[in-house]
């Protein structure tokens, strides 16, 4: 099976460090959201990678070439102006045409979550599945009585009755003809998806998951990491240091 990773946004919110350093490239505890990425993907036995590149592509290329001394297989796509992540996507269409089905992920990500799951709903009628996990409040919530004392207050709790869109997905080669040549599928090819009862959903209670979009995600993503013992313990067992 095939992944494709979205590595071709600027990172803007994270300059100045993407001024000179492509967004995937920013280390997060001394490795390189890519470098989490790969690893991630090659312990559920996914080593076939694609990647989307743009902004600063030739350090993304040069930082992992082949990807040999990783384990895995990359091949590049390029895109010379930005072009949305289903403009990127169905850039890379010439080498998923003849795949049953593929995964995709946002180049900011960093999970633990078993991809392969996404692939059971695709077995009936569904050309896409998305991974979606609890929200997680960025305040605090506090618990308010009848009289307006406060009972409680909860920093940051996980809103289990939200779900966000992961960033993560599965597709059939079929989505392809639906992505926009520029654009974000989000926006573009989502909506129509689900309106037509082709787009299934896989929720992901218990994973560790990150978006790293800020300075603060960074931050955020090394303490909850030096944390995350059943992430590790994943990575470990799977043979990947």
């Amino acid at each position: 099976m095939k992944a494709v990773i979205l590595a071709g946004g600027l990172g803007l919110r994270l300059r100045p460090l993407t001024n000179d350093k492509p967004k995937p490239l920013i280390e997060v505890s001394n490795k390189s959201i890519l470098e989490w990425q790969i690893e991630w993907l090659k312990s559920y036995g996914v080593k076939e990678l694609i990647l989307c590149v743009g902004h600063l592509k030739e350090k993304v290329i040069e930082v992992l070439g082949s990807g040999s001394k990783y384990g895995v297989k990359i091949a590049y796509v390029v895109e010379e102006a930005p072009l949305g992540t289903g403009g990127a996507l169905k850039n890379a269409a010439a080498l998923l045409g003849k795949e049953n089905c593929f995964l995709i992920c946002n180049g900011d990500i960093i999970t633990s979550l078993n991809p392969l799951k996404l692939i059971e709903p695709l077995k009936g009628q569904a050309l896409g599945a998305i991974a979606a996990v609890p929200l997680k409040s960025p305040y605090g919530v506090l618990e308010i009585g009848d009289e307006g004392s406060i009972k409680s207050f909860v920093e940051k709790p996980v809103l289990k009755q939200h779900w966000i869109n992961a960033g993560i997905y599965a597709f059939k080669p079929e989505v392809l003809q639906h992505l926009p040549d520029k654009g974000d599928m989000e926006k573009a090819t989502f909506p129509t998806l689900a309106k037509e009862e082709k787009l299934k959903v896989v929720k992901y209670e218990r994973c560790f998951w990150k978006s790293i979009d800020t300075h603060k995600d960074v931050e955020e993503a090394e303490k909850e990491l030096r944390t995350a013992t059943k992430f590790k313990s994943h990575l470990r067992n799977s043979n990947i240091q």
